[in-house]
């Protein structure tokens, strides 16, 4: 196994770091914008760019709505995020052993 045979779309540092904290929630709980963008220090900007990524590899579902008059936006690990976090903490412990998993 190399480091190729890992999920790119998971690999990236930023990305990695978003499916990790949303992988603690439960299946199907929420963790608004702000928060996620607070626990890991990020700009909007950074943080939506690779949520973009997330949501279309279908890892993360993105839900906008409004509380009063304010937008807001609610963000989840989809059943198939959830997998391919699995697969991809298997290949590299796999990886990391040097079993190739």
């Amino acid at each position: 196994m190399t480091e190729t045979d890992l999920d790119a779309v998971i690999h990236a540092p930023a990305r990695l770091r978003i499916v990790a904290t949303l992988a603690t929630l439960g299946p199907g709980d929420e963790l608004g914008f702000p928060k996620l963008r607070a626990l890991l220090d990020m700009t909007a900007g950074n943080l939506s760019t690779h949520l973009r990524k997330l949501e279309d590899a279908g890892y993360v579902e993105v839900t906008k709505t409004h509380e009063g008059r304010t937008p807001a936006t609610y963000l989840k690990l989809t059943d198939r995020g959830r997998t391919a976090f699995r697969d991809y903490r298997t290949a590299l412990a796999g990886l990391l052993k040097g079993t190739g998993a």
